[in-house]
């Protein structure tokens, strides 16, 4: 027996709407459990092999939930607006420019605290019903790489060019993925009867309450 449930639809939508809070609902929660700065997938190792590099690349933007929620955020975010695409796009090529400037060595100040900050305003943008044009958010998302692509760059720090070439492929791709499967998620609730914005305004709610937490770790 289908359950009816108004403004829900029939029973098959409610449940595509609860699996996909639910998941949100628990990456938010593994967010604000693991603090901010508990992300190094190689446990503090320095990469010597393509394989490491690559393996490290992959691990560091899930392991680090605060990098997790953002790329999630990004990728709702993207579904929402004309031409989004831009949105992750502008992510991912920043990052890789942060990277590069930790390798450099060039520093950038209050690394963790604009993080925090981007999971923040990321997830109020996600909790407005009104969303800002693609061209804004393109910017703050690339704004944010810099910094999240900075913190990725403490893990290869002395690797030579191999691993360091493999750990930039490594993360570009995982991010890629993940903003990618969240873009699909919102249009599959899209496509059923649930509600997207009341969706994405969930989810906002859950990046939110992880930013304010992740803030409150990095101080």
């Amino acid at each position: 027996m289908a359950l009816k449930i108004s403004g829900m639809g029939n029973g098959v939508d409610f449940g595509l709407g609860r699996l996909a809070r639910l998941l949100l609902a628990v990456v938010g929660l593994l967010g604000i459990a693991v603090p901010a700065y508990a992300h190094h997938p190689s446990g503090g190792g320095i990469s010597t092999t393509f394989l490491e590099g690559f393996l490290s690349g992959l691990g560091h933007p899930v392991i680090g939930f605060d990098h997790l929620i953002f790329v999630i955020s990004v990728g709702l975010l993207a579904s929402a607006v004309a031409r989004g695409y831009w949105i992750p796009v502008a992510f991912v090529l920043t990052a890789l420019v942060g990277t590069g400037l930790h390798v450099m060595l060039v520093s950038l100040p209050l690394v963790e605290v604009l993080i925090s900050a981007s999971v923040l305003v990321f997830g109020l943008l996600l909790a407005k019903l009104e969303k800002p044009n693609t061209a804004i958010m393109a910017v703050l998302a690339g704004a944010a790489g810099l910094f999240h692509g900075y913190a990725y760059g403490e893990a290869i720090i002395g690797a030579t060019a191999v691993p360091l070439a493999a750990y930039l492929i490594g993360f570009t791709f995982i991010q890629a993925i993940v903003a990618l499967t969240a873009y699909r998620v919102a249009g599959l609730v899209k496509g059923s009867s649930v509600e997207r914005p009341d969706f994405l305004r969930f989810a906002g709610c859950i990046a939110i309450g992880s930013g304010m937490a992740f803030m409150a770790a990095s101080f």
